[in-house]
């Protein structure tokens, strides 16, 4: 069966049934947007991406929006508190694309990253998390700077595990913890100079989608290519995508791998 738009969105439609909510169908944007008749708050599903993960994954990849629509409105229509749950802040990395504020106009709080990246803050909130707006922080009484010192600490405890894999004489680090701030790991320094100790040739790290941090020790100009094509794969693939470009590590920041790669072309010399 070739999955359609039209049949994707009424296979949603028919699995999230809710007389509390309604659907609305963009042809144009090709987007399907949930919302709670009463706070009109929801969510917007990307039908085309939806339908990519539902041709390798089947139904499986139906199962997690599913899930991952009804709780997040279930969480939209609850009333949250900062206050007590300071240990679950947390930084979260997203596109530069990512709106700046909710639909209802409230700002929402983050800082600049990269060219390519921003970084939010969310609420932990077990099985999924709510990011932090102007609003609640104002109701809290707390400010941007309170929230940043929180969430890094809070990012500083979380376990470090990760699985190595080497392709023509590149080897590539995939941080996998399964706990929604695997991306997020980008901002421990601790993290980053600890690769950069270990690595021999040049340091490259991307964070396709939101599950994952890749790290790289890239050897030869194959590794640039076999990296290009994990982070692809990776974007493709993620649940709450990123960004396809990959980053070089030096001196502490991050430069997006094709200017620096017009500038080796330009100057016939690695920078």
């Amino acid at each position: 069966m070739k999955m359609t738009s039209l049949k994707m969105r009424d296979l949603l439609k028919e699995r999230l049934k809710n007389d509390h909510w309604t659907f609305s169908f963009d042809r144009e944007k090709d987007t399907l947007r949930i919302e709670d008749k009463e706070t009109k708050k929801g969510t917007t599903v990307s039908l085309p991406g939806l339908i990519a993960k539902w041709e390798v994954r089947k139904e499986k990849a139906i199962d997690e929006m599913v899930y991952y629509i009804e709780e997040a409105l279930k969480v939209m229509s609850e009333e949250q508190e900062l206050t007590g749950k300071e240990r679950n802040v947390y930084p979260v990395i997203r596109s530069t694309s990512f709106p700046t504020e909710a639909n209802d106009g409230t700002k929402l709080l983050y800082d600049d990253h990269t060219a390519e990246t921003r970084i939010y803050y969310a609420l932990d909130l077990g099985t999924t998390y709510r990011l932090i707006d102007e609003r609640l922080l104002k109701k809290e009484g707390w400010d941007l700077l309170k929230v940043r010192e929180m969430a890094r600490f809070n990012l500083r405890s979380l376990p470090l595990s990760y699985r190595e894999d080497t392709v023509a004489g590149n080897t590539f680090y995939f941080v996998n913890n399964k706990d929604g701030y695997d991306a997020s790991r980008i901002l421990n320094e601790s993290i980053l100079k600890k690769f950069s100790a270990e690595i021999h040739g040049t340091m490259a790290v991307a964070v396709p989608h939101q599950d994952v941090l890749i790290i790289a020790d890239i050897k030869n100009d194959t590794g640039y290519d076999v990296l290009a094509q994990i982070t692809m794969s990776f974007f493709a693939d993620g649940h709450v995508p990123i960004t396809a470009l990959s980053f070089l590590y030096e001196n502490g920041g991050l430069e997006p791998i094709f200017i620096l790669a017009k500038n080796r072309k330009k100057d016939g010399k690695k920078s």
